[in-house]
């Protein structure tokens, strides 16, 4: 029956848990609740403070760095606001700069943060003065007078010049960017930052065009301007103790700061800019990694940001503000504070306060441990007896007397009642355990040897596994050699099995083994029957012991009539003990009882649904019962050994098709030889004819009538087309048997579409045709043989000429692809254009595309077979696409390395073919010659 104390609730959390504790504990909570509360709202209101002060300092610490950066920026605009004074009073022409000199020089004087002032003019001419220390100045000029060449001279204190040997041909100060800059935003405006090559530093240039009375651009005036100083002005700003200012760009570049690091870091001798999440200050470096990682970019910066994060485990506050005002100057002020700055007389205020509640609950602790012994004294004696009860392997019965408390006497007698009752029932236990240890240890023993035996299967497993996928990606194995191929199988297969000797024995090796290789089955015939397969013979047999390799042993049927009949019946022949196998108890006697083979595994060889041979697994001494996967793993062996003889079929006949190949290719060689002969015959007699032709037309042989002119005329014309037509096909011939040799070398992209353009002028002229170059700025040269890219591009620009209408457009686009590997080259036409169906005929010989529009149009019908093969001569491809009624475009593809990283003469892939076999796809715009591209153009 259970019996309730009516202690219930809130003190069941007490059960288990000793008097003199729960005395202890109650005194020490309520020090804990008092103390806590109180260190709690100090801390609090401390960090509230802390925190507002900390807000404070940071808007005014950003506030004049703020002012100091619009004060220092004003100076270039005052700069250049008094120079457009002065020439708005008409004191200075920016047309003649001869008067600038000693004015720019006084200004450097007057203005000391000027690093230099520049002045450009329309009629290109330029001059600049730089300050090198307070009493010499560096004067560039470039005039007239100079020929427009950038002279460069040093002025000494007392005025005199000296010229340096610095010269720049052909100066254009017009094509500067500050002097661009100013042009496009019509307005003052500061450029980015750039570090010279003169000195490590960084600079800022500010520039104002200058327009006269009717808003005619007439120059730009300049400044040049050291960042240095910035970092002075930001390190006479305290921050705290240790707090620190810097400035970035919205790149993350590092502009200025207040430490002592430089925003730049040399690189041979060259000054780098420095982003500031690479400062070598470990503060500024995670200030700047924090805002990344807060803002996916710093251009989502756009008003004041105060925030705080941590480093070193230290809080530290952070404001951010953009710098607005001037133009292009889009600039961030960042300031970092510590928390450790402020937090000092309140992390002592809060030392003491922790001290003193230290003390009061070393107090309380010491009256609540006084107050349970006095408490507890009467029960102690009962908790020993208590503990002793559990110990029941001493062997002795406890018994508990108390006297002096009812209570606790009345639970002395339950005590000893109870633990009689535990003994007997341990006891019982005890025993219990002892024999479930036993059961135990035997059942881990059997699970052990289970596991252990997996754990080999898998190792087995694994290692057949590698040796798999090693044979599979084994040259020999798919090059057909059949003597290294098998020795590698052979060895591969002894190691992973573990076995002594690892053979491949395959039928009749001087009749049958031979045919099979070659694949010359007669058509009807098959190799069954015993009686074609007389001899087994061994072609290549591993001895793992010796690791050697030998060949040459034989096994006759006639010997052996069993072991045969049982290899031409079963595809794996397992054998566990071979004294008592009867299918190998014929070999026992002579060969397998000398070499101590106890077990073997025999997998016939299949090719084309019959045996052509076996592979022998021998084991030496011990006998052996062969696994599952062993067996599936030598099934794999026997394929790699049938892949091989497989393989080496398909080489035979590859190298019979090279043989047929070469034929044909010398059929066609005597036909270009046929072809080139006959052509020079015919131009021997047409040489003659023209020049006849051409004395009639001059009346060496005396006047003929109109009508005989105009015959003569039509005979001249009749056999110069013939003439060109004898070239072109002497050309193709040479190009078809490989006679032509590139001459490569370095050419100018814009000069090679320059020149062929300029050859085609007279025809576009003609039909009133405009030309046009699309190509973008400073292509590097590429390696091609110039004249005969050059007839490529003349041919498809004469015959976009041809077949565009009068008034019509033609150009040329240049575009690199996106890796620079390759270059597109394509001519474009508004031309008639022509059915799709009908692009396959443009680059066979001979072969012209008719329509009612051009069937007036002469034409051999080589030209375009011509470019393309000096296309693919360079390793190139012509990709041709039309539209009727809408245009024609030709793109040629050529490669784009430098010389020496691409073969040269060599015909490339199939016309409009990847290398991969895709079609290539080169998209067009028809509509009226428009062409979205962002390069340079220019008109011919």
């Amino acid at each position: 029956m259970n019996k309730n104390t009516g202690q219930g609730g809130v003190f069941t959390l007490f059960k288990g848990v000793p008097l003199s504790f729960i005395l202890v504990a109650l005194f020490l909570l309520q020090i804990f609740l008092a103390v806590g509360l109180t260190v709690y709202l100090s801390i609090h209101n401390g960090q509230k403070a802390v925190n507002q002060v900390a807000s404070e300092l940071r808007r005014e610490v950003a506030n004049r760095v703020e002012q100091n950066l619009q004060t220092y920026l004003s100076t270039p605009r005052q700069v250049l606001r008094s120079n457009q004074n002065i020439i708005d009073m008409g004191l200075l022409k920016i047309e003649n700069l001869v008067t600038w000199e000693p004015y720019l020089i006084e200004q450097l004087k007057i203005f000391p943060d000027a690093l230099g002032l520049m002045v450009s003019n329309e009629q290109q001419e330029h001059l600049a003065v730089e300050k090198l220390n307070d009493r010499q100045f560096l004067l560039r000029k470039a005039s007239k007078s100079t020929g427009y060449d950038l002279y460069t001279y040093r002025i000494d204190h007392q005025g005199q010049r000296t010229q340096l040997p610095e010269v720049i041909k052909n100066y254009d100060a017009r094509s500067r960017p500050d002097y661009q800059t100013a042009v496009t935003a019509k307005k003052f405006s500061f450029s980015q930052i750039f570090t010279p090559l003169s000195e490590p530093t960084l600079l800022i240039s500010a520039s104002q065009p200058i327009y006269n009375s009717q808003g005619q651009l007439l120059g730009v005036n300049s400044t040049l301007t050291h960042l240095s100083e910035i970092g002075d002005l930001l390190q006479n700003i305290k921050v705290g103790k240790s707090g620190q200012i810097f400035i970035i760009e919205r790149s993350g570049l590092l502009v200025a700061s207040s430490t002592t690091e430089e925003p730049f870091r040399l690189q041979n001798g060259k000054p780098i800019r420095l982003a500031a999440s690479q400062s070598r200050n470990s503060f500024t470096q995670a200030t700047a990694k924090y805002l990344a990682t807060k803002f996916s970019s710093f251009d989502q910066i756009q008003s004041l940001q105060q925030l705080d994060f941590s480093f070193d485990g230290k809080r530290q506050f952070l404001e951010v503000r953009p710098l607005k005002g001037e133009p292009n100057v889009n600039w961030l002020i960042v300031v970092a504070v510590p928390e450790a700055d402020f937090m000092g007389q309140v992390d002592r205020n809060t030392q003491t306060i922790i001290f003193l509640s230290l003390g009061a609950l070393g107090l309380a602790t010491i009256l609540g441990i006084v107050t349970a012994r006095w408490i507890t004294q009467s029960i102690l004696y009962f908790s020993t007896a208590t503990k002793d009860l559990a110990n029941f392997t001493n062997g002795e019965d406890s018994v508990v007397k108390v006297q002096g408390i009812k209570e606790l006497e009345v639970l002395g007698e339950s005590f000893n009642e109870m633990a009689q009752q535990l003994r007997k029932t341990f006891t019982a236990l005890t025993n219990k355990n002892e024999e479930l240890e036993l059961q135990v240890k035997q059942r881990t023993q059997e699970l052990q040897q289970e596991t252990q035996e997996r754990i080999n299967s898998e190792r087995k497993l694994g290692q057949h596994n590698r040796v798999l996928a090693e044979l599979a990606n084994h040259k020999a194995v798919f090059e057909g050699n059949l003597e290294t191929a098998f020795k590698v199988i052979t060895e591969k297969a002894a190691n992973a099995l573990e076995v002594e000797r690892v053979g491949v024995w395959l039928f009749n090796s001087d009749a049958l083994l031979y045919e099979t290789l070659r694949g010359r089955q007669a058509q009807g015939k098959t190799y069954g029957g015993l009686h074609q397969r007389t001899k087994l013979q061994c072609i290549s047999l591993y001895e793992r012991s010796k690791q050697r390799h030998s060949a040459g042993l034989e096994r006759n049927l006639a010997d052996y009539p069993i072991y045969f009949q049982v290899l031409a019946a079963s595809h794996t022949i397992t054998v566990t003990d071979t004294r008592t196998d009867p299918r190998v108890q014929e070999l026992w006697n002579e060969l397998l009882e000398p070499n101590n083979i106890v077990s073997l595994i025999d997998t016939e060889l299949w090719v084309e649904g019959e045996v052509v041979g076996t592979v022998l697994y021998e084991q030496i001494g011990i006998k052996r019962t062969w696994e599952l996967s062993e067996q599936n793993f030598v099934s794999s062996i026997a394929e790699f050994v049938v892949l091989t003889l497989e393989v080496c079929d398909r080489k035979r006949a590859e190298s019979a098709l090279r043989e047929a190949k070469e034929v044909a290719e010398m059929a066609n060689r005597a036909k270009s030889t046929f072809l080139k002969n006959i052509s020079y015959e015919l131009k021997t007699p047409l040489n003659s004819i023209l020049e006849i032709t051409e004395s009639l037309q001059n009346k060496v042989y005396g006047s003929g009538s109109e009508e005989q002119q105009q015959s003569l005329n039509m005979l001249e014309s009749s056999g110069k087309n013939l003439l060109e037509l004898i070239n072109q096909i002497l050309d193709l011939t040479d190009i078809e048997s490989s006679k032509i040799e590139l001459q490569l070398a370095t050419t100018s992209i814009r000069g090679l579409c320059d020149s062929s353009l300029s050859f085609v002028k007279h025809l576009a002229f003609q039909k009133n045709i405009h030309l046009n170059l699309q190509i973008p700025e400073e292509l590097e040269p590429i390696q091609v043989d110039e004249r005969r890219i050059r007839q490529v591009f003349i041919n498809l620009l004469t015959n976009a000429i041809k077949f565009t209408k009068e008034g019509g457009k033609v150009w040329i686009e240049v575009q690199p692809n996106s890796t620079n590997k390759y270059i597109f080259f394509s001519v474009v036409d508004t031309g008639i254009g022509m059915l799709s169906d009908d692009l396959f005929k443009l680059f066979q010989p001979f072969m012209q595309v008719e329509n009612s529009s051009t069937r007036r149009s002469t034409g051999s019908g080589l030209g375009l077979v011509m470019v393309q093969k000096i296309v693919e001569l360079h390793g190139g491809t012509v990709h041709a696409e039309s539209q009727l009624g809408k245009g024609s475009r030709f793109t040629v593809k050529l490669p784009w390395k430098r010389a020496g990283e691409w073969e040269v003469g060599k015909v490339g892939p199939p016309l409009g073919i990847r290398g991969n076999g895709e079609l290539e796809l080169i998209t067009a715009d028809f509509n009226e010659g428009e062409v979205h591209n962002d390069s340079s153009q220019s008109d011919v």
